[in-house]
């Protein structure tokens, strides 16, 4: 039987180290922590606490990159040193035995759906200024043996990759097994026509999945059908992570529980366990 492990986010756990959060998430029902990279390769500085993790039993298998510019932005200087902390945060991930890093094309930069409405730079060259980093970065991780994963985010947030589709277009331009697809839960409500069409369209290339609920809040604070998506990946045999990213309402702990019981009741009880 497929299994699917949960992850949670760092900065949404109590604790002062991450040997205190792993304990608290185990006992809350994950299995995982995702860390956060940010830039001025603060993660690379990172490594002897995370070595210290590592040696006490936490699992760390994933990293969401955390900085003010992306592979993506407009200035390239500002996109060479987004792809040069990503090629540090995949080394340092490699070194932890985890899986790999994650990253969106950018964040805040632009949107269409706000004036002045075009951007500064021609789709074609969008493309071009990702498919050069993501080549980059994916020989980088297939040298180290981890995964790159491409987030696609919602319209308000990026004008360049909004849906899965488009992010496995440029994987496959790619043709580098080293860089997959992460599903956001929060952005496919936004922008999928159907979610679970999409989910399948993407399944060769899905390496990753990040959940919270349609409000961005926990699962369980909105409107998603956790099941119905749960069920989707178990019919795609997705092997990856779970990981938590998304706003706590309430009392932190409660709501973590609730959204551990949320997904935990949505998977197969031996993949729960």
């Amino acid at each position: 039987m497929t299994t699917i492990a949960l992850a949670c986010q760092e900065q949404l756990l109590p604790g002062t180290n991450l040997i205190q959060k792993y304990a608290l998430a185990a006992a809350l029902g994950y299995q995982g922590i995702e860390l956060r990279g940010r830039g001025d390769l603060a993660f690379a500085r990172r490594l002897p606490e995370l070595r210290r993790a590592r040696a006490a039993g936490v699992v760390m298998p994933t990293v969401c990159v955390e900085m003010d510019h992306f592979i993506g932005d407009f200035d390239p200087a500002r996109s060479a040193d987004a792809v040069r902390n990503l090629r540090s945060q995949l080394s340092v991930i490699a070194e932890l035995g985890g899986v790999g890093v994650m990253t969106p094309a950018a964040w805040g930069m632009f949107s269409r759906r706000l004036p002045p409405f075009e951007p500064p730079r021609a789709p074609d060259g969008d493309r071009q200024v990702l498919l050069d980093a993501l080549g980059e970065l994916g020989e980088h991780a297939r040298a180290e043996g981890v995964t790159l994963f491409l987030e696609p985010l919602n319209r308000y947030e990026d004008h360049m990759v909004n849906r899965l589709d488009e992010a496995v277009a440029l994987c496959a331009a790619l043709g580098l097994p080293s860089v997959r697809v992460v599903a956001d839960t929060f952005h496919m409500n936004i922008e999928e026509d159907d979610v679970h069409r999409a989910l399948r369209a993407a399944a060769p290339y899905l390496g990753h999945v990040q959940v919270s609920d349609s409000n961005r809040y926990q699962p369980g604070a909105g409107h998603l059908d956790w099941p119905a998506l749960v069920r989707t990946l178990l019919e795609l045999d997705y092997r990856g992570w779970l990981a938590l990213e998304c706003r706590l309402r309430g009392d932190p702990v409660r709501a973590l529980q609730q959204a551990a019981t949320v997904l935990r009741h949505a998977l197969p009880r031996r993949a729960a366990a």
